[in-house]
């Protein structure tokens, strides 16, 4: 319930949202810096009475400094909220919606930071190597900047939807990364140093594993951007064929760190952001 002492008002946007753990990383954010977060759900899954522009145009109105947003509007927002930042244009995808005086000023990607501290928390200046990237659209684009600043030699791209993986790989390739869209699945694995998920193959409401693991080879490390489940096909199966696995989690954590300070100008202390939501998953 939002009440009057709630010092900021965020939300988050999406399909299916309902057991996202985004409330309570924000409002819990908010306790450890001393100031009353208040975060709210805008599920559209099924809906017919409003659209993705008219909830996010709402939340304006209703006097909120931010929202989040998630599959599948991540691309939608980027067409319609101004992004000042030329790497996020370039994205085409934003995850984090600024508001002043009730107007969407700013669009941003903590999916392409997240993703970055994400990586390096776990493998440190290691680079990725020649990377089999499965999934091209909101969660894909950023994920495949960001290898590209990590070091990737070569990003080969595989979507059930060919279009939009060629847009992807035409986008953005650049001549130090190139970016190639695969027919194929097995094409995208061949020889792969590390396998990213950025599908939606995984969640709780599209069980399954994106990657079965006979195609999987020997990759060196894996990352799974889905987070619910936190142990997913995809990761268990990784683990079992020796790879380092980066849980979809760790983007969760560090996507959320950076859209609360882009939302409350604040930096909440990570270690006890950390620590609280894992005693209360554990709980």
């Amino acid at each position: 319930m939002v009440t009057d002492d709630i010092e900021f008002r965020l939300g988050l946007i999406g399909d299916g949202i309902g057991r996202s753990s985004a409330p309570r990383l924000h409002e819990l954010a908010g306790r450890i810096v001393g100031r009353r977060v208040g975060y709210a759900r805008f599920d559209l899954d099924g809906r017919v009475d409003t659209s993705f522009d008219d909830t996010l145009a709402a939340c304006g109105r209703d006097g909120l400094a931010g929202v989040n947003v998630t599959h599948p509007y991540k691309e939608r927002a980027a067409g319609i909220v101004p992004v000042q930042d030329p790497r996020v244009r370039r994205i085409g995808a934003i995850n984090t919606v600024l508001f002043r005086d009730g107007v969407p000023i700013a669009g941003h990607n903590t999916d392409h930071s997240g993703f970055v501290a994400a990586y390096r928390s776990r493998l440190g200046d290691d680079r990725p190597g020649a990377v089999a990237l499965v999934g091209a659209g909101g969660v894909g684009r950023p994920i495949a900047v960001g290898l590209g600043e990590l070091g990737a030699t070569e990003i080969r791209v595989y979507d059930i939807d060919p279009a939009r993986a060629a847009r992807l790989a035409a986008d953005l390739t650049t001549a130090e990364v190139p970016v190639r869209a695969c027919a194929t699945l097995e094409a995208a694995l061949d020889g792969a140093t590390g396998i990213v998920n950025a599908s939606p193959v995984g969640m709780y409401r599209y069980p399954g594993n994106p990657v079965p693991e006979a195609a999987m080879g020997r990759p060196r490390w894996v990352f799974d951007a889905v987070y619910t489940p936190r142990d997913t096909a995809f990761a268990i199966a990784a683990g079992r064929r020796g790879a380092e696995v980066i849980s979809g989690y760790e983007l969760f954590f560090w996507q959320g760190v950076h859209a609360f300070r882009l939302f409350t100008g604040l930096d909440v202390d990570q270690a006890a952001l950390r620590a609280t939501l894992e005693q209360l998953a554990d709980g």
